[in-house]
């Protein structure tokens, strides 16, 4: 299991339209993929569960991947939500 902690520093953070598609890149790896905000953790490969943490600019999140591919996962995932823009 391996875990990274993420600074959201989109303006307007993890709206829908980013939400959707992080969960789109989270769907091509076969780990399970997790989001934590505080004492929440939520399936990163579900837009709802996602919208339910309300991920604004600033917070910071971790991502937890467990699974063969869990290296490629959040290498993949951590860099996706750094080039948002």
């Amino acid at each position: 299991m391996l875990t990274k902690e993420i600074k959201i520093k989109l303006k307007n953070g993890l709206h829908i339209r980013p939400a959707s598609l992080f969960v789109k890149e989270a769907k091509k790896f076969v780990s399970n993929i997790k989001i934590t905000l505080g004492k929440n953790t939520v399936n990163a490969k579900s837009l709802f569960k996602i919208q339910t943490l309300e991920l604004s600019y600033g917070k910071k999140i971790k991502i937890t991947a467990e699974g063969k591919d869990e290296e490629k996962a959040i290498y993949h995932l951590k860099k996706f939500i750094s080039n948002l823009k």
